[in-house]
């Protein structure tokens, strides 16, 4: 689709200001064109010069027939006032069309800008994964504005086109010679100024380029402020932007020097073609009498006068819309839909959960990386019951977490609650009926109350009030500067990290969620705060279904069921004594967390003998391969199967050992 069509598409939703900007457009320009051809006779006729209609050009006679009927004493009046009237429109039309088109501007304007908000609020998730902020926020703000931009010049470059045409119909009826001479003459200026257009396009594009790498830089600076000024980066980044600065504010002049231009190449050729002009029309007119010579001369010059400038602001404004064209792509393709991830909504409302949550035997990768992060997890989660995930770092407890929201769907299997697949359920119900409270706590830079309310925009004081209590938060809201009405800054910046905790607390308690996820919502937080937020974490998960991702083993011994992912798999599954006994990863890991020296020496030793164990025989497999002392491709391939899982438990024991061994060098 070409820009010009987008941005018609837009404004075709606005028919009765479109086809009023048409209407008073093109009556500005016939008001124009009339009130500046009666001019010249006017004026001569008060300078004493009477006009001989017979001799005069056709568009002058059928413009002053009107007023051969009239006695002479009042007919110079009366075309006096035909002039001022006939302005008067003329400006009247211009000023309405200048605020009907300002109109349509603006409307189209808000309804870009809020396309690409419910856009942003539409996508999937993974669109954020790989795109910056500072692009978008580029797009919505200074895009956004060019594209606007644009709209009006072509509101302008129709109205002003309309009058260059009305104008040049009457230069034409008056004269073709002239007008035909005068054309070829300013065919040579428009071909310089479409040399100035072309190079407009170009540096409009530069322009947008470099307006969006400084959003995204500036950005980024602002978002990980604490980061730049840690590792003492003040001034490279200062650097860096200043940089992207000084190329913006260059492309910015290049694009204003272009078009800057326009302007004196067409006044010095305007004052060559009106002299030019005086001498073709002594030649042209040559057969015409003195006075009739005057008269022609004179209203077409005068015509030409007006018809030159409108000409330079045409160019003048199809220079700036290639500058801008460039931003209206950019929204262009920033609004398509066709090449964006939305998921599918699904059309029943949640009604509830009766039985349990099944994550059945799902697998799950993210779009464009064919490997998989989730494999065939199959889980139980019944109705107010815990499952807790424990597992390394890429594990894919998380990712479980995010397909139970809906924020990606898996690529095979299903996550069914009470037997009905969740992408059968509505996203708003679904999701109200979820609380999450995460390690990542993000609040609003707004005051204690609003935050706590957003899961509850109509709740009442006492409501907010009992969620913060219950959430271990209101002694300390009390004791802040405005109690629940203090501003806490951006992300919650004047706060502690155990009181934004327990601020998400509190609004998860007013949500009041029927299935609760928790996403190691303590793993940053010291002795204190832990304990703290601890008991706000029992208070909201009782009696709820609750999925309970944590490093630290402490929070999830009273889980009803603990899951055991590695690499993708649920490799265990049972309560906190049944793992125990297993003596397999969930024992490791308790055992490196909360186990003494003697433990902890035992679980050494059993890790370095399994060790040995795994490897001698895959030294063993290893050897037949490469001897070539296997005789079929299945006791091949079952070689080779069983050597990779040897390696992978070799590898899971010495990540064990070494863990160990920190542990200990920290102790010591």
């Amino acid at each position: 689709m070409s820009a010009t069509r987008f941005l018609f598409q837009y404004a075709k939703r606005y028919p009765v200001k479109m086809i009023l900007t048409v209407v008073l457009g093109f009556s500005g320009a016939i008001f124009s064109g009339v009130g500046t051809t009666l001019i010249v006779p006017v004026i001569l006729n008060l300078l004493g010069q009477s006009i001989e209609l017979q001799s005069a050009p056709p568009i002058i006679q059928k413009l002053l027939s009107p007023f051969g009927n009239i006695p002479e004493s009042y007919r110079l009046g009366l075309m006096t006032g035909a002039i001022i009237f006939t302005l008067v429109l003329k400006n009247l039309t211009t000023y309405l069309n200048t605020l009907i088109a300002a109109s349509l501007s603006r409307r189209l304007t808000c309804d870009i800008r809020e396309a690409g908000i419910q856009l942003l609020l539409d996508i999937d998730i993974d669109f954020y994964s790989k795109t910056k902020v500072g692009d978008l926020i580029n797009r919505l703000g200074e895009e956004t504005r060019r594209t606007s931009s644009a709209i009006s010049l072509y509101i302008g470059l129709f109205t002003t086109g309309i009058t260059v045409f009305t104008f040049l119909t009457l230069l034409v009826s008056i004269s073709w010679q002239l007008t035909l001479a005068t054309t070829l003459v300013l065919a040579v200026v428009t071909g310089i100024n479409q040399s100035i257009i072309s190079r407009s396009k170009k540096y409009g594009s530069a322009l947008s380029k470099s307006s969006r790498n400084y959003s995204v830089q500036l950005m980024e600076i602002l978002n990980g402020m604490r980061q730049v000024k840690a590792m003492g980066h003040e001034q490279a980044e200062y650097e860096s932007l200043k940089i992207l600065s000084q190329k913006r504010e260059k492309a910015e002049f290049q694009s204003l020097m272009n078009s800057s231009a326009i302007a004196p190449i067409n006044e010095v050729v305007n004052m060559i073609v009106i002299l030019l002009l005086v001498v073709l029309g002594r030649r042209f007119l040559a057969s015409e009498e003195i006075q009739s010579l005057t008269t022609i001369l004179l209203t077409y010059l005068f015509l030409l006068f007006r018809t030159l400038p409108l000409i330079s602001t045409l160019n003048n404004l199809r220079s700036n819309l290639a500058q801008n064209m460039p931003s209206v792509l950019i929204i262009q393709e920033f609004l398509r839909r066709d090449n964006k991830p939305f998921m599918n909504n699904g059309s029943l409302p949640y009604p509830g959960l009766q039985q349990e949550i099944h994550f059945d035997h799902l697998s799950f990768g993210y779009p464009g990386n064919d490997k998989l992060v989730l494999k065939d997890i199959d889980l139980h989660l019944p109705r107010g019951t815990t499952l807790a995930l424990v597992g390394g770092s890429g594990a894919g407890k998380s990712t479980l977490a995010d397909l139970l929201t809906r924020f990606f769907d898996p690529v095979a299997g299903a996550i069914k609650i009470d037997d009905h697949d969740l992408r059968e359920f509505d996203f708003k119900s679904l999701r109200r009926a979820m609380g999450i409270v995460s390690q990542d706590t993000f609040l609003f830079n707004t005051s204690v109350r609003n935050n706590i309310a957003y899961a509850k925009p109509n709740a009442t004081d006492e409501e907010i009030f009992n969620a913060a209590k219950r959430a271990n938060a209101y002694e300390f809201i009390i004791t802040l500067p405005q109690g629940f009405d203090t501003q806490i800054g951006d992300r919650g910046v004047l706060l502690s990290g155990g009181q934004r905790q327990r601020l998400s607390i509190a609004r998860a308690l007013l949500q009041n969620p029927e299935i609760l996820i928790l996403d190691e919502a303590t793993s940053a937080l010291d002795t204190v705060s832990e304990r703290l937020v601890q008991e706000a974490i029992d208070q909201l998960s009782h009696n709820r279904t609750t999925l309970v991702i944590a490093h630290r083993l402490s929070t999830i011994q009273k889980a009803h069921q603990i899951a055991v992912l590695d690499q993708g798999q649920v490799v265990e599954v049972g309560t906190h004594n049944e793992l125990l006994a297993k003596g397999g990863q969930y024992a490791k890991l308790y055992s490196l967390q909360f186990a003494d020296e003697v433990s902890r020496d035992a679980a050494l030793i059993k890790s370095s003998y399994e060790v040995r164990s795994r490897l001698n025989p895959m030294i063993g497999f290893l050897r037949l391969l490469l001897d070539e002392m296997v005789d079929t491709p299945e006791e091949k391939e079952e070689l080779i199967m069983e050597s990779y899982k040897s390696a992978t438990s070799i590898l899971e024991n010495l990540e064990f050992i070494e863990k160990c061994v920190k542990l200990r060098l920290k102790n010591y």
